[in-house]
């Protein structure tokens, strides 16, 4: 087989969008953007959010798609491509593809979490339950390793038979029928907490800002998300970048992607906080938002274990659809590079990243005693190491890269090819400038948060 074969394109542009934003669009906008929002305040923090995702992150998902776009490789196939083997921009894609696997190994067992809820919610394990029995369920999960070891086997098996069928016929195909069934879900639940009695409070503490709750730390936090948001970092935009059709105008189908993701993430914010406030509970609740605080509330509604049934199917789907294209951000390189088949690559893959998997789904049971670096379990050190350091460490390459080191020629001729030269001066401005220092900022206090100067520099 050839290295290179001919590459597969998106069959159309409504493939792309859906498969571009369902890789958006994960765990993120539906369990983490709704908790964050809680503890930062509600409406001011949302506004700073929409105000990064501008600045920061459609200019670097542009960077990315135009890199996968011109050269028709993977992610560290992209930067041969451009620079050569021996370059250190390989560096960027080295990276990025080392993140997808590593959280596409943990990734897929909290995804797994959401399947064990959705079997719970079948069998009416939350209705009429208290909160204490409620929560006491998340915990039996946390401690049974072998329960988390059979979802989290389901699931990789989900992603293997979308991403094995190819480009066309598994990731677009499966996109076009997940994405447009998350959406009915979560206008389902959209509806259901506008017509409850905690409406108006979820939709004021969304949007209506109160500047003294904003602090240093929720920009900080609001611009970090924005950049994780739209799966930058992790080789998945620049892989899809690579199957998109030449004449595709860049902004268009960038914005088009950042517009679904961000009102994704909205929708489950006023779905969430609606529900919540309407049996007056808190919604600074945190991590434990949709594995504790959302089945108590559940609990307490008429038609509650349908409503959980629903929102975990959503969050199902949603892990599904950022899974795939992490996993196929693998794949791609062992294709490209390596001259594997498809079908070789996938399934090496998946069974790979199952079983790095494995100590994540026993991190708080078998293995609570192993401690990785410093006082972390497996699990947390391999979320620190992909989110905290990789993800933003390969955003802040690839910008600089493609602000300062990529031909501005070939970057206008990318943006001309689509019918949107005309936002070369300002989208060069914002990813020459903004943007490699907006993520240089969120790396720096990240890596000081964590405290890994102190670990680097003892003394």
């Amino acid at each position: 087989m050839s290295k290179h074969a001919p590459r597969t394109l998106w069959a159309s542009r409504l493939g792309f969008i859906l498969a571009a934003a369902g890789s958006a669009i994960g765990l993120g906008n539906i369990w983490k953007f709704p908790y964050i929002t809680g503890q930062n305040g509600g409406g001011a923090f949302v506004l700073v959010y929409l105000v990064c995702i501008a600045i920061v992150g459609l200019p670097i998902m542009m960077a990315e798609l135009m890199i996968g776009r011109h050269t028709r490789r993977d992610a560290v196939g992209a930067f041969i491509k451009l620079e050569g083997k021996r370059s250190f921009w390989l560096s960027a894609g080295w990276i990025s593809v080392a993140a997808a696997f590593i959280i596409c190994s943990y990734y897929s067992v909290v995804a797994g979490w959401t399947l064990d809820y959705i079997y719970r919610s079948l069998m009416g394990s939350f209705s009429g339950q208290s909160a204490e029995a409620i929560n006491s369920l998340f915990s039996g999960l946390m401690a049974d390793g072998p329960r988390q070891l059979l979802w989290q086997f389901v699931f990789i098996c989900l992603c293997l038979g979308i991403v094995i069928g190819g480009i066309q016929k598994g990731i677009e195909r499966w996109n076009k029928i997940l994405m447009p069934v998350l959406l009915a879900l979560l206008v389902l639940l959209l509806m259901n907490g506008l017509l409850s009695k905690g409406a108006w409070d979820g939709i004021m503490f969304m949007f209506r800002p109160d500047f003294a709750k904003l602090t240093p730390g929720s920009v900080l936090e609001a611009l970090g998300h924005s950049f994780f948001t739209l799966s930058l970092g992790m080789a998945a935009m620049i892989t899809y970048g690579s199957y998109l059709n030449k004449q595709e105008n860049l902004l268009t189908a960038s914005l088009k992607v950042v517009i679904l993701d961000t009102v994704i993430a909205l929708m489950a914010g006023v779905a969430i906080f609606s529900v919540v406030f309407s049996v007056n509970m808190q919604p600074a609740a945190g991590p434990g938002l949709v594995f504790k605080t959302i089945p108590v509330v559940f609990s307490q509604l008429p038609g509650g274990q349908f409503l959980a049934i629903v929102f975990f199917l959503l969050l199902a789907f949603a892990a599904l659809t950022s899974n795939i294209s992490l996993l196929e951000a693998q794949v791609a390189y062992l294709i490209d590079e390596r001259g594997w088949s498809r079908k070789r690559a996938s399934s090496a893959l998946a069974g790979l990243a199952f079983v790095v998997g494995i100590p994540t789904a026993l991190s708080y049971n078998s293995l609570s005693e192993w401690k990785v670096a410093g006082n972390l379990v497996f699990f947390d050190a391999a979320d620190l190491l992909a989110s905290n350091y990789l993800l933003p460490l390969s955003g802040l390459l690839t910008a600089i890269y493609v602000g300062w080191f990529w031909s501005g020629k070939e970057e206008k001729q990318q943006l001309l090819a689509g019918g949107a030269g005309w936002v070369y001066p300002a989208w060069h401005l914002l990813i020459r400038y903004v943007s490699p220092l907006a993520v240089a900022v969120v790396l720096y206090f990240k890596i000081r948060e964590t405290g890994l100067f102190a670990w680097l520099f003892p003394g």
